[in-house]
């Protein structure tokens, strides 16, 4: 990625790799709450931009930037040798405070004078107008901007109301300071001395300005609770380096997606540009770190329940029951000139809600927090049946009615990701295929929970809706020439016969009969699809198909997942690891084993998987698609309701021992070992610890 990020909680900085944020008209910034509290951060030496040596964001809580200073004659006189000064840029957010602390060595044999420049600004700029997404039809203004030579600061009327304010302090008396935002000092140092200069940047909204606490201490205690996230987490150690970093990764990178907005911890969705809640992302992504945090999953139902729809409002897409897309909080948001506080424009984000919430409660047998979300469950239902299915056919299906709201409302929403063979996009209202293969799984896996809870007439009634949706489904969404589902239905109740990746995600409700649900498998495996880093969102050979677009053919980690825990739970092993491989060969390819949002659909013969130009990342549903390896490889499908775990393992080609620990199941942990001694010889399973309380089955 050709930015550098950093985030805690609900702030989060973005600079390049020099750690310069460079001037108003760049994206880079210290965001809150969709705002950008600081628009401008740039260091010279001597006037003059220090040169790169090393960029490093590892840990996502903490970077750090090593730069050096360039080679300054003038008339023969030497006025500072090259590399004679070494800085480095030491950051990382606390307490919704920015630390910045620049060290600056000299590493010469004479003494050193130099000139140090730091330059400020900020635009308090909402995030849709950083990123050219919506136009204001108004705006507020900076009304206060002070300065003297330890500290700056900006204020900004909002048209929403709302104040918001940037203070910047340093500890070390700046020798001249502009109104502009313009800090020099005067720096001399002898060899190998070292001096220091710490930046303290302190966002706020409304007079609710954060504690500031000593450096020392504010990094101390960011570093003790990301190693308590560690300890706690699910383990995974084998003998592949890369699945091992693969995992490690998206472990650090889901931590740093959590925010806690009241609720608990929340997975937003990704950075640099979607760190707020959404409906869909948040939902997947908590369901994808079942295995390694249910508590993530509860809290992000109770926000989610929080904010359930209960008007008809068409300006935001919202109907009662309906649970949100997208949450802002900025200036465009706030003063009503986007729908986005909260945007309700998803059809998918209802049935995943009340999907999370079985597989929650059966990963956990926690029943008491479902019997808690009962009513807002119920009030899903009721959308499902009522405003999801506007006619009445069967068939949850969207329809845009906000005039700045989102045409395409599934997970796949670029205004091209839904086209016929005949290349016409297919018209509203349009029924998406896996989101029938959702709310068929929310209901059927809810039914036995309300029945433990004593709602059995609801749970029958379920069961009848279920089975009335599996009898009509094939008839319906099944394409005999290609031997697949098409990805939707359109106005007219015509299929839209375009090959995707969207009926992989059937395989894990079990609406379509195993001799189907194979051939999509082995479908989604195949060249047309598979082309050896990941299924494509989009075969080769359908008319959308571009392997550089969003959605039409490009490679989705998180689209991968979902389709692995359907393969996983129905046994086809073969496919399921062509998949794994698939993954892991991506993943070593990119910066820290991260998998990114997206990236291009190129096959094996380029060498190496292509990034998407602005793919985000971290993104939470892509670091959730690590965990999700760990859980298809053990075949894992636990069910607290009737204490029993079954493992259904395999190990893709190249990888012979997988060892997992800590892994939280039920009422306690499990850890389990896979071993072959090479990839001919059948897999031993080994059952280290179990506190679950659950019998564990395992299938030969």
């Amino acid at each position: 990625m050709n930015y550098r990020v950093i985030k805690n909680n609900d702030v989060f900085l973005m600079t390049d790799h020099h750690g310069d944020i460079q001037g108003n008209s760049a994206q880079g910034g210290l965001y809150m709450k969709d705002t950008r509290f600081l628009s401008k951060l740039e260091i010279t030496l001597n006037g003059k931009r220090p040169l790169l040596l090393s960029s490093a964001a590892d840990e996502n809580f903490l970077a750090r930037i090593r730069l050096t200073n360039e080679h300054e004659e003038t008339d023969g006189e030497v006025k500072l040798w090259r590399e004679s000064v070494e800085l480095i840029r030491e950051r990382f957010i606390y307490g919704e405070v920015l630390y910045e602390t620049l060290s600056m060595t000299n590493y010469s044999t004479k003494a050193l004078n130099f000139d140090i420049g730091v330059s400020f600004d900020a635009d308090f700029s909402d995030m849709f107008l950083v990123r050219g997404f919506q136009p204001a039809e108004e705006l507020g203004k900076v009304t206060e901007r002070n300065v003297n030579k330890k500290e700056w600061y900006a204020a900004y009327e909002g048209v929403d109301g709302i104040r918001r304010e940037t203070r910047i302090v340093w500890d070390t008396e700046a020798d001249s300071m502009s109104e502009q935002g313009d800090a020099s000092f005067a720096v001399s140092l002898q060899p190998t001395e070292v001096k220091k200069i710490t930046f303290t940047v302190i966002p706020s909204v409304e007079g609710k300005h954060p504690v500031i606490i000593p450096r020392e201490e504010a990094i101390a205690e960011l570093q003790r609770t990301y190693e308590g996230w560690s300890k706690n987490a699910t383990k995974v150690n084998s003998d592949s380096k890369v699945l091992n970093g693969l995992f490690d990764r998206g472990v650090q990178d889901l931590r740093v997606l959590l925010t806690d907005f009241g609720y608990g911890l929340f997975p937003v969705a990704g950075l640099p540009w979607y760190a707020v809640p959404f409906g869909r992302d948040s939902l997947i992504a908590a369901f994808q770190m079942l295995p390694l945090n249910p508590e993530v999953a509860r809290d992000t139902l109770k926000m989610m329940a929080d904010y359930q729809g209960t008007d008809v409002n068409p300006w935001k897409d919202e109907q009662p029951g309906k649970i949100m897309h997208e949450l802002r909080n900025g200036e465009l948001a706030r003063s009503g000139q986007v729908p986005f506080a909260p945007y309700y424009g998803s059809i998918d984000s209802t049935p995943l809600f009340i999907l999370l919430a079985a597989e929650y409660a059966h990963w956990t047998g926690d029943t008491d927090t479902i019997a808690k979300l009962l009513p807002n469950i119920e009030k899903a239902l009721e959308w499902i049946s009522g405003h999801g299915d506007r006619d009445k056919d069967g068939w949850v299906e969207y329809y845009q009615e906000s005039s700045k709201g989102i045409a395409n409302q599934g997970w796949k929403d670029s205004a091209d990701s839904v086209v016929h063979k005949s290349g016409e996009f297919a018209v509203a209202p349009i029924a998406l295929v896996e989101v029938q293969g959702y709310v068929y799984q929310a209901k059927l896996r809810l039914a036995p929970i309300l029945e433990r809870l004593g709602h059995n007439e609801l749970a029958q009634q379920l069961r009848d809706e279920a089975e009335r949706l599996k009898q009509a489904f094939d008839g319906a969404f099944w394409m005999s020439d290609e031997k697949f589902y098409a990805i939707a239905l359109d106005a007219n109740k015509d299929q839209v016969q375009s090959v995707t990746s969207n009926p992989g995600h059937l395989l894990m409700s079990h609406l379509v009969p195993e001799d189907k649900a194979r051939l999509v498998a082995q479908r989604l495996v195949a060249e047309d699809m598979f082309g050896g880093y990941g299924i494509r969102t989009m075969s080769s050979g359908s008319t959308g198909y571009n392997p550089m677009s969003y959605h039409d053919g490009s490679v989705w980690p998180h689209d991968n997942s979902m389709t692995l825990i359907g393969m996983s739970r129905l046994g086809f092993k073969e496919e399921a690891a062509t998949v794994v491989s698939g993954m892991l060969k991506a993943a070593e390819h990119f910066e820290y084993n991260r998998l990114p949002e997206l990236y291009c659909g190129y096959d094996e013969s380029v060498g190496y998987p292509v990034s998407y130009p602005v793919a985000c990342s971290p993104q939470a549903w892509a670091a959730g698609t690590s965990v999700v390896l760990i859980q298809s490889m053990l075949g894992l499908q636990p069910d607290a309701l009737t204490k029993s775990i079954r493992l259904d393992p395999f190990l893709p080609e190249g990888i012979n021992r997988l060892t997992v620990t800590d892994l939280p199941v039920a009422d306690g942990r499990i850890s389990v070992e896979l071993r072959r001694d090479q990839d001919s010889e059948p897999l031993r399973v080994e059952i280290l610890d179990n506190s679950s309380g659950c019998s564990i089955e395992i299938i030969e």
